[in-house]
C-alpha cells in the first residue's frame, strides 16, 4: 500500500469506528465450525475479517482484532474468548491504549513493515541458513492491547504508512475488510485454520512471515499452559517427513524446502478454556530410531506428541528433552474440521 493512498483512504475515513458484529456465535459450515464468526473463509486458505482504523500519534493504524478476554466483548465482536489474555495483564506484552470520542484507539506504538524478509533453507531445511523478518515492532508493540475498561484485545496491526504484513491478500477501505492468508494445522485429531500475525523471536516471525513482536515474550509463561497463564502449547516439529505430495510430511523443515504449511500441532482451540492465540512452542524432533524405521508420522494430536515424548520417541532439538523453547507465536485459531 503506497502511503499517500492510505493517507486520502484515511482523510475520506475520519468518522470510521471500530466495526461490530452484534450478537454473532460460532457457526458451523457443513461440518467445518468457524470460531471468529466476524471472518469469512475462502476455498483459497484465506479469510475474509473485519478491518479497524487507529493511529499512532499522527499515523493512521490498520489493524484486525481476533480475540478478547472478555465474553461479552467476544460475542459483540464475532471473535474468539481467551479469558487467559486477562494473565498478560500488566506486562510489557500488553500495550495500554486510549479511544477518543470517536472511538477510534490511539496506539503507543505500531510496526514498521518496510524490512526486507530473508529466509534461506539449511542443508535439511531446518535450521534456516538465514532467516530474517520483514516487519519489525517499534519499542512497546504487541498485538495484545488494553482497553480503558480492562479488557485485553488480540488486534494485530497490518498496515500503516510504512506498508503492510504479508499475510496480506487485499484491503478494501470501502468496505473495511481485509483478506489475509490462513495457515493449516492439527488440534485434537483433526485440520485447523490460523492466522499467523507476530512471533516473539526474530528468525521464527521470518519463518511464519509476520511480525517480529519481542514484547509477547513477556507474555506469562514459558511452559505455562493452565488457566494461569496466557499462554497454550504447540509442538512445532523440525525433523518430519519432507516432500510436498507425501500425506506423512509435516515440520518446519519440510516447510523450508516445499514452501507449504509445517502443520504445527495446536493442543487447544477456542472452546475450551484452556485456548491462548499465544502458542508456546515445543520444537519436537524425532529421534534416529524413529526416523530409520518410519516411525515418523504425522502427528494431529499434542496429547500424542507428549506420549511420544514420554517414550523417547520425540524429543527436543539435539536431544534436549521436549518443551517449551520460550517463544511465543500469535496464530489465532479461524476454523476446524
Amino acid at each position: 500500500m503506497k502511503a499517500g493512498a492510505t493517507r486520502m483512504a484515511a482523510s475520506a475515513l475520519l468518522a470510521f469506528t471500530a466495526w461490530t458484529v452484534a450478537g454473532v456465535a460460532p457457526a458451523a459450515a457443513g461440518e467445518r465450525t468457524l470460531f471468529i464468526a466476524s471472518a469469512v473463509e475462502h476455498p483459497d486458505d484465506t479469510a475474509t475479517f473485519p478491518l479497524y482504523r487507529g493511529r499512532r500519534g499522527a499515523m493512521d493504524v490498520w489493524y484486525v482484532v481476533l480475540d478478547t478476554s472478555d465474553g461479552n466483548e467476544a460475542q459483540r465482536r464475532g471473535i474468539n474468548v481467551s479469558q487467559k489474555l486477562a494473565n498478560a495483564r500488566g506486562t510489557p506484552a500488553v500495550q495500554k491504549v486510549g479511544v477518543d470520542a470517536n472511538g477510534v484507539v490511539q496506539f503507543p506504538a505500531t510496526v514498521d513493515f518496510s524490512f526486507h524478509r530473508r529466509v534461506i533453507p539449511g542443508p535439511t531445511g531446518f535450521p534456516p541458513s538465514i532467516a530474517e523478518p520483514g516487519a519489525v515492532g517499534e519499542p512497546g508493540y504487541s498485538p495484545l492491547i488494553e482497553l480503558p475498561n480492562g479488557v485485553i484485545l488480540n488486534a494485530p496491526h497490518i498496515a500503516n504508512v510504512t506498508g503492510q504484513a504479508r499475510k496480506v491478500r487485499q484491503m478494501d477501505l470501502g468496505t473495511y475488510t481485509v483478506r489475509m492468508e490462513l495457515t493449516r494445522g492439527f488440534q485434537g485429531g483433526r485440520g485447523v485454520m490460523y492466522l499467523s500475525t507476530d512471533a516473539s523471536d526474530p528468525a521464527v516471525a521470518a519463518l511464519e512471515n509476520v511480525t517480529f513482536a519481542p514484547a509477547l515474550m513477556q507474555a506469562p509463561r514459558a511452559g505455562g499452559d493452565g488457566t494461569d497463564s496466557a499462554r497454550a502449547s504447540l509442538a512445532a516439529f523440525v525433523n518430519g517427513q519432507t516432500g510436498a505430495g507425501n500425506p506423512q510430511r509435516q515440520g518446519l523443515n519440510s516447510a523450508l524446502l516445499d514452501g507449504l504449511s509445517p502443520l504445527n500441532v495446536l493442543f487447544w482451540n477456542p472452546k475450551q478454556g484452556r485456548y491462548s492465540p499465544l502458542w508456546d512452542v515445543h520444537p519436537a524432533q524425532w529421534n534416529a530410531n524413529a526416523v530409520a524405521t518410519g516411525q515418523n508420522l504425522r502427528q494431529s494430536d499434542f496429547g500424542q506428541v507428549e506420549n511420544l515424548a514420554q517414550k523417547g520417541t520425540i524429543t527436543g532439538p539435539g536431544g534436549a528433552p521436549f518443551a517449551s523453547a520460550d517463544f511465543v507465536v500469535n496464530c489465532p485459531i479461524v476454523s476446524r474440521d
